[in-house]
């Protein structure tokens, strides 16, 4: 399942509680990721799932939710 990939992905480059983080989880506000954590995660996200996450997506992906959505999408 995606979503539990990418909860695992997001607690270890955030060194975030998996227990604490669902699709409704804010990167920012709930996480408290800055622009070079959003960088990190985004290019550990492409290594894991084989694909490019567009800059645009990049910026405007505000929860695990957003991100979730955007892999299934793509595969």
């Amino acid at each position: 399942m995606v979503f539990e990939k990418v909860k695992e992905i997001v607690a270890r480059e955030l060194k975030a509680d998996p227990e604490k983080i669902t699709l409704e989880t804010h990167l920012i506000e709930d996480l408290g990721a800055d622009s070079l954590d959003a960088v990190d995660l985004i290019m550990a996200l492409e290594d894991e799932f084989g694909m490019e996450v567009d800059d645009e997506t990049a910026q405007n992906a505000k929860t695990i939710g957003d991100l979730v959505k955007y892999i299934e999408e793509r595969q």
